[in-house]
């Protein structure tokens, strides 16, 4: 393996991502879907959709694009890079929100997501 992909490795995959404790399993996938999809969508994005006075308006885009932004600075305390990453998976799941206004479907997804990443920092 090259040493760049090496060193851009152990920045994506800090230890609770490459090994993972039972806790932590239980906090990646389980809590974390259930309390940060709660929060942001049916919070904060569903707030968001309902300032908007046209849903299909030209600032339609706008509550996702927010709450997923608002998703990745809630990512900071893992660093800066770890916030970029969950921007696209952010996004996803701001715009199934948007779609089918079901943030148990947002947490389900999210989990999904969670399983990934730790399933691809596994040595």
């Amino acid at each position: 393996m090259p040493l760049l992909a090496l060193h851009a490795g152990s920045l994506i995959c800090g230890t609770q991502l490459a090994a993972p404790d039972t806790a932590t399993l239980a906090r990646l996938l389980l809590v974390a879907p259930l309390l940060e999809e709660w929060v942001m969508r049916a919070g904060l994005q569903e707030w968001l959709i309902r300032r908007r006075p046209c849903p299909a308006g030209p600032g339609s885009l706008a509550p996702p694009v927010w709450s997923a932004a608002a998703f990745g600075l809630l990512h900071l305390g893992s660093g800066w890079l770890a916030a970029l990453l969950v921007l696209p998976p952010g996004l996803v799941l701001a715009l199934l929100y948007q779609r089918t206004r079901d943030w148990r479907a947002c947490a389900l997804l999210h989990c999904g997501f969670n399983a990934l990443a730790i399933g691809g920092c596994a040595p």
